[in-house]
């Protein structure tokens, strides 16, 4: 575990203001470089296009080295004279005109927001812009790894999604935040947390405790797991968002806080644990702001269920679909050579059934958080 540590608050506002500018700057002039190719390219009478770099697993590189997953070379045009691309053509330009507005006023819009502010019906046709918030979402995804830009940096946020508490205090826009004082609802994570809206203060904790889900992490917070053991607790509500994954990987960067990571016993806990530590293929272009990959798997694991003395009752059979996402994760570069993941994935298969957190209720009420957390914490019991 990391040693005991305290922060001080040296950033003044002054200097938030200065960065955000300055980021502010590089994405607006990005914006209008794309702009003026397609402006170029149309003068010249060639035709316009915008060149996207492809989000798919064919274009994503495991760097083992670094232990992230990375985006590779390969991209694709997207014209204004073909047919099956124009839409999308004219989507990303009035999207991109949309992010240079809300830079100039210094606003941010939600993704539901994009959605309606790009909404409208095509003069002349009855062909709406978007059809649904989905199309949206792809093409603003689409519009960051063209410019090269985060989400935040495009001033656009998502749902909030995930919640923290614990021995640290944050200033977030200015507000100073002390998380362990914050009841049983926790603080809510933000969708954008960079340096220039939330600042580290004072900051006791030793490791971060993260759990998949709000259920398992509301029984640590009410029997005040991170006062005993004196660490932050995070969840993430399944999957974690990027807000949560970026302030993890802020804390453990800045901070030098471990991550210790608490999930179900299926493939979509192993999953999440995935993307936690490498990336995910999707947001590739990402993994160097999100990726975590000294990030451990503290549980709860296939052997629990003996090691715990655990009923028939807690297992839930695989589906089909259980057992081949679980052969493809156990396929990954980063888990393919692991031989204590392999082992783990094997004695779920062959066991025929998944197992949830919350099915340590079933040797007591607070057995996770007083007994099977704190034993595994000791032992160092984890798969990295």
């Amino acid at each position: 575990m990391a040693k005991k540590r305290t922060t001080k608050k040296t950033t003044t506002s002054r200097a938030k203001t200065a960065n955000a500018a300055d980021r502010d700057v590089l994405t607006d002039r990005k914006i209008i470089a794309l702009a003026d190719d397609v402006a170029k390219r149309a003068f010249a009478g060639a035709e316009p296009r915008i060149e996207i770099p492809t989000r798919s697993r064919s274009n994503t590189n495991w760097n083992k080295k670094r232990g992230i997953l990375e985006m590779g070379d390969n991209a694709s045009e997207r014209q204004l004279f073909n047919l099956n691309q124009a839409k999308q053509f004219m989507q990303t330009c009035l999207h991109a005109s949309s992010v240079k507005e809300l830079i100039a006023a210094d606003k941010t819009l939600s993704l539901r927001g994009m959605f309606y502010k790009g909404l409208h019906t095509v003069a002349g046709t009855k062909e709406k812009t978007f059809a649904e918030q989905t199309e949206s979402d792809g093409v603003l995804e689409d519009l960051e790894v063209a410019l090269s830009s985060l989400r935040e940096e495009l001033h656009i946020f998502a749902k909030k999604a995930g919640t923290m508490v614990g021995n640290i205090t944050l200033i977030d826009s200015g507000d100073e935040i002390n998380c362990r004082k914050m009841g049983s609802g926790g603080y809510a994570i933000p969708s954008i947390v960079e340096p220039d809206v939330i600042q580290f203060g004072k900051c006791e904790a030793k490791f971060i405790l993260h759990c998949e889900k709000n259920t398992v992490w509301s029984r640590f917070n009410e029997d005040r797991f991170w006062e005993k053991h004196n660490c932050i607790l995070t969840e993430g509500g399944g999957q974690p968002p990027r807000g949560v994954r970026r302030m993890l990987r802020r804390l453990h960067d800045e901070l030098k806080l471990p991550v210790i990571c608490l999930l179900d016993c299926d493939p979509w806990g192993h999953y999440i644990y995935s993307v936690i530590k490498q990336g995910s293929i999707s947001l590739a272009f990402e993994s160097e702001r999100l990726a975590i990959p000294d990030a451990r798997f503290l549980g709860i694991r296939s052997k629990d269920y003996k090691a715990c003395g655990l009923s028939d009752d807690v297992q839930i059979a695989l589906t089909d679909n259980d057992i081949k996402r679980a052969k493809e994760i156990a396929a990954y570069p980063w888990f393919e050579g692991k031989k204590h993941w392999q082992k783990e994935i094997k004695i779920m298969l062959d066991s025929g059934f998944k197992m949830e957190v919350e099915s340590l209720i079933t040797k007591d009420i607070s057995y996770v958080t007083e007994t099977y957390v704190p034993e595994r914490l000791k032992t160092k019991d984890w798969l990295d």
